[in-house]
């Protein structure tokens, strides 16, 4: 047994680091990756509730705009800068990567539009349903492509790459970003 590590607390560390392969199957998720999935799943919450939430014509879009423009401020603005500092550069290392990191940097410019069109309030309803699918096919894109063959580091190479993420991602918010009254769901 490793030295301060339980075969219990090794069991826990497992099951939680479990990510949705392409197929569907769980898979596990290196550690040194999980700070970059959890602001993915913050990400995805969003895209949900907006997918779930924008039906009807008659939506007040302000909400959903601001709500936008304030988790790209807090957490997603650092996030795309650690993964184009740290994350991106490391993939490249891999020839079979580098097409895939190609797309995920362009995904960034579409999604940056996306956020100044929202923080300018020109983000129609249409143009809000699109944002949130763009963003969930590049999240889905990040953790079942990319972060699945960055998993092909070494252990010394995750954890270095851990530590410069983390250093990296330190700015973002720590807060939990809550919806507003205006966008959140409700039971029907």
């Amino acid at each position: 047994m490793r030295a301060g590590l339980s075969p219990v607390r090794d069991v826990v560390k497992m099951l939680v680091t479990r990510a949705e392969s392409s197929d569907n199957h769980p898979v596990l998720r290196d550690k040194n990756l999980i700070p970059l999935s959890h602001q993915h799943q913050h990400a995805l919450a969003l895209c949900a509730r907006i997918d779930r939430g924008t039906h009807s014509p008659d939506i007040c879009l302000e909400p959903w705009l601001a709500e936008i423009q304030f988790i790209f401020d807090q957490e997603i603005r650092i996030h795309f800068a650690a993964e184009e500092k740290v994350l991106f550069p490391a993939a490249e290392a891999f020839a079979d990567l580098r097409a895939l990191v190609a797309e995920l940097r362009q995904d960034h410019e579409t999604l940056r539009a996306f956020f100044s069109r929202a923080a300018a309030r020109t983000l129609d309803q249409p143009g809000l349903r699109e944002f949130a699918a763009t963003l969930s096919r590049h999240i889905r894109k990040e953790e079942r492509q990319l972060f699945e063959g960055m998993q092909r580091l070494s252990p010394a190479q995750l954890v270095e790459l851990g530590a410069r993420l983390g250093h990296e991602l330190a700015a973002a918010s720590q807060a939990c970003i809550v919806p507003s009254e205006a966008t959140r769901l409700r039971a029907k």
